[in-house]
C-alpha cells in the first residue's frame, strides 16, 4: 500500500460546551443567581456564556450584559412568545440554536448556561437541550413549595433554595423547609442560598463544576 492509499486518521469530534439549565418560578431569584455564578465560575478558570429566556422580551439579557460581570457579546436572548417551559422542553430548537451560535463565535467555551424564563413548578428542560438542570425556588413562595413536589422540585439535578435571608420576615421555618426538600427529593441534593449577599453560592459553583465539569 503507497502512502497516498493508507487511511487518513479519523477526525477528532469538535468539543462542545457542557450546557446547564436554571429554571423556577418567577421572582425566584434566577438570573441574581446567574450573576453571583458568573464570578464564581470565571474564578475557576471556566470559560463560559448565557442564554436567557423570556416571554415577549430580552430584559434579563440585557440585564446581564448591562451588569459588567461578562463580555455582553456572551449572552444571547430568546423570545419565547409562549409558556416558558415550551422553548426549553417541548421545541428547544431556538434555545439550541443560540448555543450553538456562541459556541461558534467562541471556541474553547466550556460552559453555557440557559436560563428559563419565569415558570411554575411544572417546569423542566429537555435533555436534548441540556446535560445537568437547577430548579430555583425561594423561602418567599412559603415553606410548603417542597411538600406540593412539583416536577421542578422533584426532577432537577440540584434544588436551590433562595431568599434564605426572608425566612423569618415571612413566617417560614426554614429548617424545616429545608428537611421537607429533602425527604421529598431522596438522594438528589439541595441548596441553600441568598443570591444578593453570595451567601451558598459557592457551593453551588461547586456542584456545578463537579457534576457537569468533573472538576474539583
Amino acid at each position: 500500500m503507497t502512502a497516498s492509499a493508507l487511511p487518513s486518521p479519523a477526525l477528532s469530534e469538535p468539543v462542545t460546551a457542557a450546557r446547564i439549565g436554571i429554571g423556577g418560578p418567577v421572582g425566584s431569584g434566577k438570573t441574581a443567581l446567574i450573576e453571583r455564578l458568573i464570578p464564581a465560575l470565571q474564578a475557576r478558570g471556566i470559560d463560559l456564556a448565557v442564554v436567557t429566556n423570556d416571554l415577549v422580551t430580552k430584559e434579563d439579557a440585557e440585564r446581564l450584559r448591562r451588569s459588567g460581570l461578562i463580555d455582553p457579546a456572551r449572552v444571547e436572548a430568546v423570545e419565547a412568545g409562549a409558556c416558558p417551559h415550551t422553548v426549553i422542553r417541548e421545541d428547544p430548537t431556538l434555545n439550541i440554536a443560540a448555543g450553538d451560535d456562541l459556541e461558534a463565535k467562541f471556541p474553547g467555551l466550556q460552559l453555557l448556561i440557559f436560563e428559563s424564563g419565569g415558570d411554575n413548578l411544572a417546569s423542566t428542560f429537555s435533555l436534548d437541550l441540556v446535560d445537568w438542570w437547577i430548579f430555583v425556588i425561594d423561602v418567599a413562595g412559603g415553606d410548603d413549595i417542597p411538600r406540593k413536589r412539583g416536577p421542578g422540585v422533584l426532577r432537577c439535578d440540584l434544588l436551590v433554595i433562595n431568599k434564605v435571608d426572608l425566612a423569618p420576615h415571612v413566617g417560614v421555618d426554614l429548617s424545616g423547609m429545608l428537611a421537607e426538600a429533602a425527604r421529598v427529593r431522596g438522594e438528589k441534593p439541595v441548596a441553600a442560598t441568598n443570591a444578593r449577599s453570595g451567601e451558598g453560592v459557592e457551593a453551588v459553583a461547586d456542584a456545578i463544576c463537579r457534576a457537569v465539569l468533573f472538576a474539583p
